[in-house]
């Protein structure tokens, strides 16, 4: 699907979901370090907690007011959100206060996802679906790689100059949105919705039906286990470059060379897994675009699982980038496909309730990936990745089962 042939919607939204995300990262990343020096590690650590909880139940009510009255609407409701607790943070007059807008800022983007996701699906066709949600996760991407380097300089010395940029930002995202993108919610879906009484009880008789969902619960947990398996980026694998991998040299020439170990290693590391995600993000997913589902999620699992597990022999630097790859090609192939999964899985009537609760795969297994670290205190790091192994290979498992489950044409 060329880019020239695409709604005007989605080309709106990429751009400024680049722009947002870019200003999202210049901020986020420096948030617990700020909390932590705020409040102190123990109160930041309960403080920190509370909003990927509430994220949790703003994303179900994201996708079930994205089903009832609109992709556009709740987009606008969760921009304006955000763009309110963005002024709020910059003219802060305490901490609590600062925190209070995080949370707001937290709750509102997770109010936007369902969404969007929801919105792309409405606008694309089941062949050319993967490579638009690959390239609005390259855009993602780009964010998360430019964002932290800008606001290390931009957050420490221009805190409040930065969240009014951000507010300006969001701001102007929102009023695009307003002028240029139209709602693509069906009619007579929401005609129908509209008949419906409006209330949390109806929103959680509408989530309990979708979780009476076999095949998708199933996929819920296969997801959970990867998500385990992910978030050791920055938990397990954080530590165990940090305790094992030692100064050692990266590159020299003549006099000169660069040691990297520790911390830095692991700097090293992510900023190799965000480069690879920028770079081949869409070339992957051409790649593989004639994998059915089933193949592309089953070996995904299995690429990133041993991708993690071998980092457990090995102390070289060389060697943990060629792990780092392995475990890359596996988030790669998976991402575009699971969200074009859920897309075409999901009834018409019910995608943005569906999107929603698939998010709570990245949520719970946010929520127990720190086990790994408990872990480290009674098991060596072979042990540990062995665990972290084991859960990919049982995901893996459960996504052979569910694909069993349904059709065969829903595996293509």
């Amino acid at each position: 699907m060329q880019w020239r042939t695409w709604d005007l919607n989605l080309k709106v939204r990429l751009f400024g979901e680049l722009i947002t995300h870019t200003f999202f990262w210049m901020y986020f990343p420096f948030m617990a370090l700020y909390f932590s020096d705020t409040f102190g590690k123990d109160v930041a650590g309960l403080l920190l907690m509370v909003p990927p909880l509430l994220g949790m139940l703003s994303n179900l009510f994201g996708g079930y007011l994205a089903d009832r009255v609109g992709r556009r609407f709740t987009m606008l409701l969760s921009i304006f959100a955000s763009t309110s607790m963005f002024a709020l943070f910059a003219f802060s007059p305490s901490p609590w206060v600062d925190y209070i807008a995080f949370i707001g800022i937290g709750i509102a983007g997770a109010l936007y996802w369902p969404a969007s996701s929801a919105m792309v699906a409405d606008l694309t066709t089941e062949e050319n679906r993967r490579i638009v949600f690959a390239t609005f996760y390259t855009a993602m991407n780009i964010g998360v790689v430019a964002g932290p380097v800008l606001g290390s300089f931009f957050f420490v010395h221009y805190r409040h100059e930065l969240l009014l940029a951000c507010t300006v930002i969001e701001l102007l995202f929102g009023l695009a949105i307003f002028f240029l993108i139209k709602e693509t919610l069906p009619d007579h879906i929401r005609q129908e919705k509209a008949k419906e009484r409006f209330s949390l009880a109806q929103q959680f008789k509408s989530y309990a039906v979708i979780f009476r969902d076999k095949v998708f619960t199933l996929y819920i947990g296969a997801g959970i286990l990867v998500a385990i398996s992910f978030m050791q980026l920055d938990m397990y694998m954080a530590l165990y470059i940090k305790e094992h991998v030692f100064d050692q040299t990266l590159f020299a020439w003549k006099d000169w060379k660069l040691t990297v170990g520790g911390t830095s290693a692991f700097g090293w590391l992510m900023g190799l897994n965000g480069l690879l995600v920028v770079l081949f993000t869409l070339p992957v997913t051409r790649w593989f675009a004639h994998w059915s589902d089933r193949n592309s999620l089953v070996v995904s699992s299995i690429l990133y699982g041993f991708g993690m597990f071998f980092m457990a022999f090995t102390t070289n630097i060389w060697l943990l980038f060629v792990c780092m790859g392995v475990l890359t090609l596996g988030e790669l192939i998976r991402t575009p496909v699971a969200q074009s999964f859920i897309s075409k899985y999901s009834p018409e009537d019910a995608r943005g309730q569906y999107m929603g609760a698939s998010s709570l795969q990245f949520s719970i297994g946010r929520f127990i990936a720190p086990i790994t670290i408990g872990l480290s205190q009674w098991l060596s790091p072979l042990s540990v990745f062995s665990v972290i192994l084991a859960f990919t290979l049982v995901s893996a498992y459960l996504y052979v089962v569910l694909f069993r489950m349904i059709p065969s044409k829903e595996t293509n």
